[in-house]
């Protein structure tokens, strides 16, 4: 589709393949030094990190053709999670500028956080199978036996608070993935970090909490608290995980997150952030009607093939029966 529908009036492109973790960004560097103008991440949120990690405070941009299970950043960008649309935005080359963060120097261009969310970032790079199934499953499982941690927070090195919390989530970009919104006012252009802090809460509350997720009522929640500011210094106590784009990482008790402005290009749509309610809806089933689609059509595909092996297979025996 890359060499049928990419505009080579525009570009001269090369595909390379990763073959291990950490190879992205060893490419994109690579693509960087030698002065490349674009690198596109093809694959999910960990796979774009990795690429946009490498690119950070370079003349080269980065653009995206989403492949994941959540396609966080793609999504709160605008760009189409079908192939042939993430192409069409490619063609329009609109490039602009975007931030990022550093979660304990860890960069992170969606999101990152640390308690419940974290914690299931773990189990789901554990489980050994992608998508939001999986994650789902992870989530029904775990949420309502996970024991809260308790946090000192200090906003922008001034302000300190202390809360209990289910998760603290830092976002540069509205959503986890999936159109599950965190931060459903974020954006990456405006030099802040959106955090939520979701205090803990019972059962009767859950599925109220779940749908206001994906809905982007999250913060009219009474269980949820909400602010924007550049830097954000964690005490916790005690170790545990934190995660940046969905990757896991183990880190001690105290953990700084800073929000660095316009420190990356990228090729994108003009606009950003949270759909409305009615295009989320469309989009959803737009994306759930093609990938039956596209199942239906790999069943219909290979009946065909098994019912044209068994022809095949039934004219050798008439063969034979023949010169008997």
């Amino acid at each position: 589709m890359i060499n049928n529908r990419l505009d080579p009036n525009q570009f001269e492109w090369e595909v390379k393949t990763t073959e291990y973790m950490g190879h992205a960004t060893e490419i994109a560097r690579t693509a960087a030094n030698q002065g490349i103008d674009i690198v596109c991440a093809i694959g999910g949120d960990g796979t774009v990190n990795e690429t946009a990690r490498a690119i950070a405070h370079s003349e080269t941009a980065l653009a995206i053709i989403p492949a994941g299970s959540g396609n966080g950043l793609a999504r709160h960008l605008h760009i189409p999670v079908d192939a042939q649309g993430a192409i069409r935005v490619l063609n329009e080359c609109n490039l602009s500028t975007m931030d990022y963060g550093l979660i304990n120097d860890h960069p992170f261009f969606c999101t990152c956080g640390m308690g419940f969310d974290a914690f299931i970032s773990m189990k789901f790079a554990q489980a050994g199978k992608r998508g939001p199934l999986t994650y789902m499953e992870n989530v029904l499982k775990n949420g309502l036996s996970y024991n809260p941690d308790t946090y000192e927070i200090y906003i922008d090195d001034k302000e300190q608070s202390e809360y209990k919390a289910f998760l603290i989530s830092c976002a540069n970009a509205s959503q986890y993935g999936n159109n599950a919104y965190i931060a459903p006012r974020a954006s990456v252009r405006d030099g802040l970090m959106d955090v939520t802090i979701i205090e803990p809460f019972t059962v009767i509350d859950a599925p109220q909490i779940a749908i206001q997720l994906f809905t982007g009522n999250l913060p009219d929640n009474s269980c949820i608290k909400t602010f924007r500011c550049k830097k954000l210094h964690v005490h916790r106590s005690r170790s545990g995980a934190i995660h940046y784009d969905g990757d896991p990482a183990e880190t001690g008790t105290d953990i700084d997150i800073e929000l660095i402005p316009d420190g990356l290009k990228c090729i994108s749509p003009q606009t950003e952030g949270m759909l409305d309610m009615g295009q989320n809806i469309q989009n959803f089933f737009l994306e759930h009607l093609n990938q039956i689609y596209q199942r239906s059509e790999n069943v219909l595909q290979e009946n065909l093939r098994r019912t044209q092996a068994i022809r095949r297979k039934n004219l050798q025996i008439i063969k034979k029966l023949a010169k008997k």
